[in-house]
């Protein structure tokens, strides 16, 4: 049975853990640890936790814990990711993984020496829809892939407080949302080219004073190239005036073809797959075990393996270093500070 931790009484955690877990066997929701005791108990009440820590500390001493899941703000991802692996504990940590690439390394660096898993909670790679990709994409469906488009934008209301509206925090479009679309195309892209890509330009609109500061981008575009030639161009932005709805799309330009997806964040409620070569059309889409398995269900089962033996990480490591390596080259690209400087 692996025993659950909560770090931080986040909202996240329903769709993460809460949900999945009404679906998955050999997991236990432990203890929750909050900012504040009070909050905690609430939490716990009211989500069936059986034990509230005094504080995170206190959370991480237990005994009776094998996972922490991490849904801190981004600013408090690497501090307590690595007290919880020096404490023997594993780690699920949310994205944006860290603040920088230096947080990012030490927190691999910890997870390396104490010997254990530390994933980073890019939950749309686990599906079957995103493997279903990767199998198109590695069969040579398309031929070799010379333009990437990649967005994930969706509507964020700023409001006194909000965390993705604060750069102290960790907060921006990029890091919330834009980490996807680069997350993606990178992934894609890991067989077609040895090499991490350059950022070749990036530019973004930036909140006014009411809505964030001017660190804060309210959208951001930014364009890569490949060692192999390819371009990706990707794109987020959670300004008011979208739609409340994800707006999340990944198109593959191959010299046999394209590929058309949608749905990769949220696939249980409705997903494409189009592919377009000189010989056919076709469009399907990609169920998973049945519409009420969502990401977060592949991602848990996932963490379950690696656990276990029986799979080998596909987030954290290298490439959580490298995803947010990338990030702080598009903040400074678009004349930003990346998140890591915000704080210092």
């Amino acid at each position: 049975m692996i025993r659950i931790g909560l770090l931080g009484a986040a909202r996240i955690s329903d769709k993460a853990i809460f949900q999945p877990l009404q679906q998955l066997d050999g997991f236990v929701l432990q203890a929750v640890a909050a900012s504040s005791l009070e909050r905690a108990r609430q939490y716990a009440g009211a989500h069936g936790i059986l034990h509230v820590a005094d504080c995170y500390q206190a959370l991480l001493a237990r005994d009776d814990i094998d996972l922490i899941y991490n849904a801190l703000p981004p600013s408090e991802h690497a501090y307590w990711t690595i007290q919880a692996l020096e404490h023997g504990k594993h780690v699920l940590c949310e994205k944006p993984f860290a603040m920088d690439a230096s947080e990012a390394e030490a927190m691999v660096q910890a997870a390396q020496v104490a010997g254990k898993v530390l994933l980073e909670a890019f939950h749309y790679r686990f599906h079957p829809l995103f493997v279903e990709v990767m199998r198109l994409v590695q069969a040579g469906t398309i031929g070799t892939i010379s333009h990437l488009r990649a967005n994930f934008s969706v509507r964020i209301p700023y409001f006194a407080g909000s965390l993705r509206h604060d750069a102290v925090l960790g907060g921006g479009a990029m890091m919330d949302l834009g980490c996807y679309p680069l997350h993606w195309v990178r992934t894609l892209m890991q067989d077609e080219s040895a090499q991490e890509p350059e950022v070749v330009s990036a530019n973004c609109i930036s909140a006014g004073a009411n809505s964030g500061g001017q660190q804060i981008d309210l959208s951001m575009q930014a364009q890569l190239l490949f060692a192999n030639g390819a371009i990706a161009d990707i794109g987020s932005s959670m300004a008011e005036h979208l739609s409340r709805s994800p707006d999340t799309s990944l198109v593959l330009e191959g010299s046999l073809g394209s590929i058309e997806v949608s749905g990769l964040i949220t696939p249980q409620q409705g997903n494409s797959i189009k592919v377009i070569t000189a010989d056919a059309e076709r469009q399907y889409s990609v169920p998973g075990r049945s519409t009420s398995h969502s990401t977060y269900y592949y991602q848990l089962q996932h963490v379950k393996d690696c656990l276990q033996g029986s799979a080998t990480a596909l987030t954290g490591g290298a490439d959580a270093i490298s995803n947010m390596r990338l990030l702080d080259q598009i903040y400074q690209q678009a004349g930003l500070l990346s998140r890591g400087q915000c704080r210092s």
